[in-house]
């Protein structure tokens, strides 16, 4: 299974940015996925959930109403926008994927840091 995550960067408080995920090796249209990040010295927090079906979802309350998870079963890919980005959100986030929504996930990708600057 491999989960690739891209798009992080530098971007100013306020900034938006979209993170992609392009995943293989499971069959995408039964699995579950979700984004959590980790910042120095903090435990990882698990931002986004989204289940087979795009409406089920859940997301932290540090970043409801913020940020939007996403899944493109065509392309094998699931998508995290950010937006209205604080110094805050600064991590690395991490792609993972799993069988039942709200259960632990069994898969992780490699990270991608994001950066927000104020």
């Amino acid at each position: 299974v491999q989960l690739q995550a891209s798009g992080g960067g530098l971007v100013q408080a306020g900034g938006s940015l979209r993170l992609a995920c392009e995943v293989s090796g499971v069959t995408f249209g039964t699995t579950v996925f979700g984004w959590a990040r980790e910042a120095p010295g903090k435990e990882r927090e698990i931002v986004a959930r989204i289940g087979r079906f795009s409406n089920s979802v859940r997301y932290a309350d540090s970043v409801k109403d913020r940020f939007r998870i996403t899944r493109d079963d065509a392309k094998n890919t699931i998508y995290l926008r950010m937006n209205s980005l604080k110094s805050e959100d600064t991590a690395v986030y991490y792609c993972a994927a799993g069988t039942v929504f709200l259960e632990d996930f069994k898969y992780w990708g490699q990270g991608t840091q994001v950066t927000v600057s104020s």
